[in-house]
Order: structure tokens, then sequence, then C-alpha cells
């Protein structure tokens, strides 16, 4: 029998998912005997949405090569297109139907979102695209806790002034209310389905990143103006990158509002924080790197868990650990430190990487 032969990228791949199934079927087995705690079990689909931040987010930034700063603006259309729908739809169909509806809706939503702000921003470089995608983010907010919605027989109400001014029915029901958000959303979201999301994003982004529109879309990175003189349509693939990202981040919003009994845009859910935090993931786990990405992300959500009990010295260790794995992951010496371990004891990987180089 020939022996299959499998090539250096796809046994990459193999590993990462094999990672994540791994941390899963670890998770289910300390749920199964009991030795994990309630609070650790609220910080299950949390992972699981910063995950799925990180590693869209390191698409747009590590491998288009361009600085966002509006993925929580993605991920907050997401949450509330599919927190509406599934609020409206609550009683007509079945649980689990409904629930994959709206996370259609709420990826399609912000990936639409990502080609209409994706064509105008994509044009700007450097500063200016990471500040106009800010104002996105901020903007996103800002005009969900200024909207209500209502439903009655005579059908949706529409306002930006208060609840009143929709003027309902007596049978009428306010869904989307200002600043107060939406109330009363299915809590759909499981650890189960935040796993089988996580290895969709993978899937999708790894088979991307390998393929021919990925290498177009590191070939624009790496050197726009080669790039653009043997035919490779520049606008085409960084919107192709920046829409997956977008549908992605409004996926993990699905997941986040169906997680919440209530449904607000507060600054710390979908404000300039929240982005500064994903890009904290994808920086740390370096940048256009997936499965670092992954690690950071987990590491950086439970470390601040795992250090409740130190009280005030919980967020100065936090910082510490924070600028350890800066040093370690950029450090020219601790890069060269890093190649000269390699060189020792894995002289033919090294050798591999010179190659492809």
């Amino acid at each position: 029998m020939k022996k299959i032969k499998m090539t250096k990228t796809a046994k990459n791949n193999l590993i990462t998912y094999l990672m994540v199934f791994l941390a899963y079927v670890a998770v289910q087995i300390l749920l199964t005997t009991g030795n994990i705690s309630s609070l650790m079990k609220g910080l299950l689909v949390p992972l699981c949405i910063y995950v799925m931040l990180a590693v869209s987010l390191n698409l747009t930034v590590g491998i288009l090569g361009e600085l966002s700063l509006g993925h929580a603006g993605f991920m907050c259309v997401g949450a509330f297109a599919s927190a509406f729908f599934s609020k409206c739809m609550d009683g007509m169909m079945p649980d689990g139907l409904r629930f994959l509806f709206a996370l259609l809706i709420g990826a399609a939503a912000a990936g639409v979102f990502g080609i209409l702000i994706g064509i105008p921003v994509l044009r700007l470089k450097g500063d200016y695209l990471a500040i106009v995608t800010l104002a996105f983010g901020e903007i996103i907010k800002n005009l969900v806790n200024v909207l209500y919605i209502g439903k009655d027989k005579n059908g949706f109400h529409f306002s930006m002034k208060d609840s009143i001014s929709l003027h309902l029915e007596e049978d009428g029901q306010v869904i989307v209310n200002g600043a107060q958000g939406i109330t009363g959303t299915p809590h759909d979201a499981t650890f189960t389905i935040g796993i089988i999301l996580v290895f969709i994003s993978l899937l999708v982004i790894l088979n991307l990143i390998n393929s021919r529109d990925g290498r177009a879309i590191m070939s624009i990175r790496d050197n726009r103006i080669a790039a653009e003189s043997i035919g490779i349509n520049i606008t085409k693939y960084k919107l192709m990158a920046f829409s997956i990202s977008a549908a992605i981040a409004g996926a993990a919003g699905t997941l986040y509002a169906h997680n919440l009994s209530t449904l607000t845009a507060l600054p710390k859910n979908f404000g300039y924080n929240m982005s500064i935090m994903i890009l904290v993931f994808v920086v740390l786990g370096g940048i256009g790197n997936i499965r670092g990405s992954i690690i950071a992300a987990i590491v950086l959500t439970l470390l601040p868990e795992l250090l409740r009990g130190l009280s005030d010295y919980r967020m100065l260790i936090y910082a510490v650990v924070l600028i350890a794995m800066m040093l370690f992951n950029w450090s020219p010496k601790a890069v060269e430190w890093k190649e000269t371990l390699k060189e020792k004891y894995f002289p033919k990987r090294l050798s591999e990487e010179k190659e492809v180089k």
C-alpha cells in the first residue's frame, strides 16, 4: 500500500483542529466529573466567542495586512440582527432551526456591512483605516442605543425618540427598546455550539489562507504594487478578506446575543475597548499566526478569573504577563534564542522553513 504523505500545511492545520478538539474533550470530562466551577462554566461560551473574534481579526490584520479597529462594530451588527430575528420568531419555529437562521442572518448582516464599509474604507491605509473603522464601531453602538422597534398586528413600527412614539396597539410588543436593548432573547448558545462555530471559522480561514485567493491576499499585503502589476484585483481580494472577517465576527455576535437574557450596546460590550482587546489577542498570539491567536484568546480570557483570589494584585499580574508574552514573541533576543533552540533540537524543520522562504 502507498503511504499517504501529508504536506506541511495540512499537518499544521490538523494540529490546530486537534488542539481545539482535545480542549473540548478535556472540558467535557471536567464537566462530567464535576471538577469545574460555576464561574468557569460561565466562561466557556465567551471563550469560543473570543477565539472566533481573534482568528477573524487576524485574517484582516495578519493576512491582509490592514489595521482594523471596528471589529466590535461587526459583532454588534451580528448580535442585534440575530437577536431581533430570534425575538420575532420565538415560538414560531423549532429552537434549533430558529438559532440556525439567526446565525445565518447575523453573519450575513455583518458581512454586508463589511462590504459596505470596505468599499470606501479599504482605499485608505494605516492609521487612517484604523480611525475610520473605529468610528464605524462607535456609530453602530450609538445608533442601536437610540433605535426603538415595536411589533403589533399592523406590522413593525420604528422610532428614534422613545418607545411611546411607536404608538403600538394593546397587543403590541417593544422588541428593541433603545439603550435598554433587547430583552428575552432565547438562550440557545452552548459550549458545544460554540466549538462547532470555532471549527467552522477555522475551516473557512485556514482554507482561504492556503488557497489561491489567500496567496493573492498575502501578495497584496507584502507588495501592493507588485501584486497589481501581475493582474491581481486589489479591491476584490481586500473586500473578500474584510467581509469574511466581518461575517465571522457577526457569527460570534450571534453566539454572544444568545448567551444573555438582555442584550445592550454598552461600551464594555461593543465599544472601543472590546476592539482593542481583540487586537491584543492577535498581536500577542502573533500577527498572521492563527493558532497563536487561539492560545492568546484563551489564556488572556482565563487569566483574570484564575487570579481573582489575589484581589488587588490580579490586574498587576495580568499586566506583567502581557508584557512578558510581548517580549517573548517580539523581542529580537527572544527570537534569536528560539531560532537557536530550533536549530539544536529541530534542524530538519528549520531547513524546511528556510527552503520555503
